[in-house]
């Protein structure tokens, strides 16, 4: 049972991130780290960079047909990878 202004631990830590403002680059982190599992070996072997800014995840892909296909799958990506995350920190998905 908590008293007064007693928070978990896990609720301290959250609000450092927080605060410090570095949620992003963990979400950025962790898609990073997931995105061969999720996407699969032949798109992470092609993918060159993996950013997450301002809600938007920037990614660059070297194959001009995979380009193409992940373009039109834009929303799913999304979709996927703000489940994965937990939260809906992915807003919008650029493919350059």
């Amino acid at each position: 049972m908590k008293k007064g202004n007693e928070v978990t631990m896990g609720e301290a830590i959250e609000e450092m991130i927080h605060s410090l403002k570095l949620s992003s680059g963990l979400y950025e982190a962790k898609i990073q780290g997931t995105w061969e599992t999720v996407m699969g070996k032949t798109i992470a072997r092609y993918t060159k960079s993996i950013n997450l800014k301002g809600g938007k995840l920037y990614l660059t892909i070297e194959s001009a047909p995979l380009k193409n296909e992940l373009f039109y799958s834009r929303e799913k990506i999304k979709d996927i990878f703000n489940k994965e995350l937990g939260a809906d920190v992915i807003k919008e998905v650029l493919i350059y």
